[in-house]
């Protein structure tokens, strides 16, 4: 176990410390919804047996945080997928029309802030870790509604970024090939802001781009 996981393993048990590491990480992202908790590797991290990991995980499973399913195994929980939809759906309306109220008065710096944030983005591909991917990419968006003078629309898409973040849920987690797509969208959305485009354009392409990742989602929960 690292020394940087706030875990006392001198008062804790065996099965508290694996509960408290693999929540960490759940909380964190590092363990996206559908990723497969496998005890030995767990196990092996920590320095412990699976029969502390395994009760770590009934724990986490009796909370809603983990599921177990026959011949998969334990998996941290997907996102409830209506409210999913429904948070995705009202982001899409609300932070293309907040991209559009922003795009005027965004300052220069800003865009360029964006247009880097992409680059990274775009870095990440190459040894894709869907954690970093989604914080990156969330960040981004931020740079791009953020100056939105509605401060109700502004705290609309907030309280939908926020809500997605509740749900602890990202398609790049499930479907990585959805990144690819996504930065180079992106760069579309990049250069219509660069060229002063006019807003209708600016709000149909940001809706658009977050419309296409909730179809991914649907997609690849219903094949």
């Amino acid at each position: 176990m690292t020394t940087g996981d706030a875990v006392n393993s001198t008062t804790m048990s065996k099965s508290q410390i694996a509960y408290h590491w693999i929540k960490a990480r759940i909380d964190d992202g590092t363990f996206s919804p559908g990723y497969r908790l496998v005890f030995g590797q767990i196990a092996q991290e920590l320095g412990v047996s699976t029969v502390p990991v395994r009760e770590a995980v009934r724990r986490l499973e009796a909370e809603g945080l983990v599921t177990y399913e026959h011949n998969i195994g334990a998996q941290v929980a997907m996102a409830d997928e209506s409210d999913y939809q429904h948070t995705m759906q009202t982001l899409a309306l609300v932070e293309g029309y907040a991209a559009a109220l922003a795009a005027p008065s965004l300052p220069g710096e800003a865009l360029d802030e964006a247009k880097a944030l992409n680059a990274e983005l775009t870095a990440c591909l190459d040894n894709f870790e869907p954690s970093r991917f989604t914080a990156l990419n969330r960040d981004f968006h931020r740079v791009l509604f953020g100056t939105c003078p509605n401060p109700q629309v502004l705290d609309l898409v907030n309280r939908g970024w926020n809500r997605l973040a509740g749900l602890r849920t990202s398609t790049f987690s499930f479907v990585p090939g959805r990144a690819h797509e996504s930065v180079q969208e992106h760069q579309k959305i990049l250069d219509l802001f660069d060229r002063n485009a006019p807003a209708g354009e600016i709000e149909l392409a940001v809706r658009e781009h977050r419309l296409t990742t909730l179809e991914t989602f649907l997609a690849w929960r219903h094949p």
